[in-house]
């Protein structure tokens, strides 16, 4: 069984290291074999989490929309930046409007039940975005996604990747390829156990 992965930064600046992290893993996944999606939260717009808003209008389109990508893979792969030592306010906002979606055509509909999650994270800062992913972790277990415990945080981020952007630092992309293998084999058996 192949692996279904959507791969996803949690930036949409130009240049964004998060984004380039988030093409490393994209490759890294594909060549140990996963079938990966890679998608851009800038796809999918959202106004910020508002219960008032949702009373009003209901869940945004957008995001039913990433719900159902989420829905549709057997893992994540989460390649973020640091804002002020924790999530930054983009993805924190995805996740929460996410987490409130529990009807879908008036089926019951838990976008992220099953799900398993690789984190990834990037910074200039020797934490290379560490910090950012404790809190990262906290909120989609809270949320019942499984995050597998290997991650990958690369430091001084600018000069991190070559040309062709793979990571330079052998002990990194040793990090990177353990999040994949990590995420693969804990995605492909999650699966296996709801197909039985």
């Amino acid at each position: 069984m192949t692996p279904r992965i959507l791969v996803f930064a949690g930036s949409l600046r130009d240049g964004a290291f998060s984004v380039r992290t988030a093409d490393a893993a994209q490759k890294a996944l594909a060549l140990q074999g996963a079938e990966v999606t890679r998608i851009s939260l800038g796809d999918y717009p959202l106004p910020l989490m508002d219960q008032n808003l949702e009373r009003e209008r209901g869940i945004p389109d957008s995001a039913m929309q990433l719900a159902r990508q989420i829905a549709a893979h057997d893992g994540l792969l989460i390649a973020s930046p640091e804002y002020n030592a924790s999530i930054p306010p983009l993805l924190k906002n995805a996740i929460d409007w996410v987490s409130r979606v529990s009807k879908d055509g008036g089926r019951a509909f838990r976008p992220f039940a099953g799900k398993v999650a690789g984190l990834c994270s990037s910074s200039d800062g020797r934490f290379g975005g560490m910090r950012g992913l404790y809190h990262l972790r906290a909120v989609l277990m809270n949320c019942q996604v499984e995050v597998i415990t290997p991650q990958c945080s690369i430091s001084g981020a600018s000069q991190a990747f070559d040309a062709d952007g793979a990571l330079k630092d052998e002990r990194t992309a040793r990090m990177m390829s353990e999040v994949c293998r990590t995420l693969i084999e804990r995605a492909r058996l999650l699966s296996t156990r709801v197909e039985a």
